[in-house]
């Protein structure tokens, strides 16, 4: 079966996997979330997968880095989101902290992709 070029990326796949772990935990979210936080940290994770699918069908390495930091700051936005979840008693320091060891080597591959499609840029 053909795959299109950003399936190959390691850091889409761990992006696609945080993504369903972030599904499943915001599902015990109570209901009076569903517009509100849940909707928030299920798009901010969407965002950081599908930025880099979309960065990877730019023909620059300038738009792919655009992408690509477009991508490290829904990242970011979803730890943030995280944190607040668990300050509302939503998730517990163990599920913050499991889910912070994936973001954080995330975060660094996030950050090499757009540091490699820079020096590109910059030739």
């Amino acid at each position: 079966m053909y795959q299109f070029g950003f399936e190959k990326l390691d850091v889409w796949q761990e992006a696609r996997k945080l993504t369903t772990d972030i599904y499943k935990l915001t599902e015990k979210f109570p209901e009076k979330e569903k517009f509100g936080l849940t909707n928030q940290i299920r798009r901010s994770v969407v965002s950081i997968a599908a930025n880099i699918a979309e960065g990877a069908t730019r023909f620059s390495a300038k738009e792919q880095a655009h992408f690509s930091s477009i991508s490290y700051g829904s990242l970011i936005e979803l730890m943030s989101h995280l944190i607040v979840s668990l300050d509302l008693g939503y998730v517990t320091q163990e599920e913050l902290d499991l889910l912070r060891n994936k973001i954080q080597p995330l975060s660094l591959k996030i950050n090499n992709l757009r540091n490699t499609q820079l020096a590109k840029a910059n030739k």
